[in-house]
């Protein structure tokens, strides 16, 4: 008898379970579109600093995931999603800045800076590998160096010696 007693609420659990899933309307049986699970691969996590939201193990990024899977079921747009979720977070959450006023810099100054130093650094390049005198050989020097002439003189002397 022990036995049954503890199969009954299993059995009645499947039973609800197998009800529930005969019940479910047949739009409901798709989930979510597309787009609401893509968005999590999107979007920055307001959570983990320099991650995706899906790639962010944090629990608060899981039920913000979870939200925007409900909203999506709930018949949500994608664009109606992504303004809540813009007025609750701000620019938190986007990849890479907006391109007006401040955010415009990100994209204005490296271009600047190309244009700028790419020159630059051609022309130095090119006076470093510019063809200018000829570095001479010491060895094949057959002018004497302007050495003083006693000098000279007393260093021979001793070489003829050693």
């Amino acid at each position: 008898m022990g036995s049954l007693a503890r199969r009954v609420p299993l059995l009645l659990a499947a039973a609800f379970a197998c009800a529930a899933f005969l019940a479910a309307p047949a739009h409901a049986a798709e989930g979510p579109p597309d787009w609401a699970y893509a968005i999590a691969h999107e979007l920055m996590s307001p959570f983990c600093p320099g991650r995706t939201l899906a790639e962010c193990p944090s629990p608060q990024a899981s039920e913000l995931k979870f939200w925007i899977l409900n909203q999506a079921a709930a018949g949500a747009s994608e664009a109606e999603v992504r303004e809540m979720l813009a007025e609750r977070f701000g620019d938190v959450l986007l990849a890479a800045p907006r391109a007006e006023g401040w955010g415009l810099s990100a994209y204005a100054v490296p271009i600047l800076a190309l244009v700028i130093g790419l020159p630059v650094v051609l022309i130095t390049i090119r006076r470093l590998t510019a063809p200018g005198e000829p570095v001479s050989d010491p060895s094949s020097h057959t002018a004497r160096s302007a050495v003083d002439p006693e000098l000279e003189r007393e260093l021979e002397r001793e070489l003829s010696e050693y």
